[in-house]
């Protein structure tokens, strides 16, 4: 078992086919440790393992009948509860939302691992509404970091971040619309991808907007444009979605990491000019875009040049927070977040003229970036500029701010201006926390994130490091007895 839960999604396929194990297998093992684990990090708030083992039956039965379906088949994927799943309720761990009233509807990246033949393993926790960068709400609780779960795993994809380290899933859905799959990545030791706006297809509209991605969060990069290449066929719901460019992401990241970034020119910014960064944190990033210029890669350390957004940031984000309750009343209310409530109450006083400022800082801001990136291929910064603190919080004790997006100043700009974007890790901290790189590319580059980090991670790999967690639990069999 301990072998099946460490394998990437990849490593699963090439056994399905050689017979080396099942789908069957697969899903038991990740079962099993979600069985052994999630008490530990809540990383799922539904597992239905009736369906789990029912879908790995039929991808098992595919494999011996050589009818293998699509590019995932088989293998274990675990959804945020913030996607619609036909068989399964999305209430967005809120108790405002009727749990019959989402099911039989399917969301576009839902669908598109259905007709892959992956394997539903569950929905995976979010803080109410998908709305800070941590994930804790009022019906499943906290969500703990898997490398001290004493320490929050970020958020809002929290709970898809906290499974992949620990074995429980190779594959994760998340969303992001202000770093929420790159701060839990970054805060979990994993891949995280923010696409493009609009590569991936997402249906229902989020009611943040613009500002919301839909992307994946796997323990490889390869197996990060693996997944890639199935969530973005097109979907005609989404009527943001870009028109399909088919691009291979797999075969686009192929070679080794010199021929991937040889003449690459990345603009690296530790503080992008405004960012008081952990010495640690900074110390580690130091060193991954070192290694970069060593493998070809044209290094220069420039800022790209604007303020700090967040003011404007907060008015489109807390903006969509109050879309999302706008028909929400006050009973329903009182059972919600409090901390969210109050935001979206606040920010539904703003007038139309102070939302239509942060619209045309957002714009400015796009043009910046678009100007940037005419000399510069790719921007380079941490992911964070702290370590992950404390569970239950919504920023560190003794922080200046109340408020999440205090401390992710390297994520949210880039989901006003619709960029590409991904973190990869680069290190841990002395306390063993992980530390996360981040790449950013020109709007639509999505390949240039994915080689840019595939270089890094083959020629620096963390792979191979799982949490204590992962290790204690794995020293039991299948039927949960401990193994000598």
């Amino acid at each position: 078992m301990n072998d099946l839960i460490q394998k990437s999604a990849q490593e699963l396929l090439q056994g399905y086919r050689e017979r080396s194990f099942s789908p069957v297998d697969a899903a038991k093992a990740m079962l099993q440790q979600i069985r052994r684990c999630n008490a530990t990090v809540n990383a799922f708030n539904l597992v239905d393992e009736e369906t789990t083992l029912r879908c790995a039956r039929e991808a098992e039965q595919r494999y011996m009948s050589g009818n293998v379906c699509g590019l995932l088949d088989g293998v274990p994927v675990a959804i945020k509860d913030v996607f619609l799943t036909p068989q399964w309720p999305t209430v967005k761990g809120s108790r405002t939302i009727d749990p019959k009233s989402t099911l039989g509807k399917e969301a576009p990246s839902v669908a598109a691992l259905r007709r892959h033949g992956a394997v539903p393993l569950g929905k995976t926790t979010t803080p109410e509404f998908g709305w800070k960068g941590v994930t804790d709400n009022p019906m499943d609780g906290i969500t703990r970091n898997p490398w001290n779960p004493d320490k929050t795993a970020g958020g809002s994809s929290g709970g898809s971040a906290a499974a992949v380290p620990l074995g429980m899933g190779p594959l994760t859905l998340g969303t992001d619309a202000g770093g929420s799959i790159r701060i839990p990545a970054g805060f979990c030791g994993l891949v995280g991808l923010k696409p493009s706006f609009g590569e991936v297809p997402h249906w229902p509209a989020s009611p943040f907007g613009t500002l919301a991605h839909a992307g994946p969060m796997t323990w490889t990069v390869a197996d990060c444009a693996l997944m890639m290449n199935a969530l973005t066929e097109a979907d005609s719901r989404d009527t943001n979605a870009i028109p399909r460019r088919n691009i291979d992401y797999l075969a686009e990241i192929r070679g080794e990491p010199e021929d991937l970034l040889r003449g690459v020119r990345i603009a690296f910014s530790v503080t992008l000019g405004y960012v008081d960064v952990n010495k640690e944190v900074e110390a580690a990033v130091r060193r991954a875009a070192e290694l970069l210029q060593s493998l070809g890669a044209e290094i220069t350390e420039v800022a790209p040049g604007f303020d700090d957004p967040i003011a404007s940031f907060g008015h489109l984000f807390y903006g969509g927070a109050a879309n999302a309750l706008r028909d929400i009343g006050r009973r329903q209310r009182a059972l919600m977040d409090p901390q969210l409530v109050g935001v979206s109450e606040k920010a539904a006083q703003l007038s139309m003229l102070d939302y239509l400022e942060a619209v045309n800082e957002r714009m400015a801001l796009c043009e910046r970036m678009a100007m940037f990136h005419q000399k510069y291929d790719l921007l380079l910064t941490p992911t964070l500029p702290i370590t992950a603190f404390k569970a239950g919080r919504e920023v560190p004790e003794n922080w200046p701010s109340t408020r999440w997006p205090s401390w992710t100043p390297f994520t949210y700009p880039f989901n006003m201006t619709g960029q590409p974007a991904i973190s990869v890790p680069c290190g841990f901290d002395a306390s063993g926390l992980p530390i996360g790189l981040q790449f950013v590319a020109a709007r639509f580059n999505d390949v240039a994130v994915l080689r840019a980090a595939q270089a890094y991670q083959v020629a620096a790999p963390l792979t191979g490091k799982r949490p204590d967690l992962f290790y204690e639990n794995a020293l039991m069999d299948v039927d949960g007895q401990v193994r000598s």
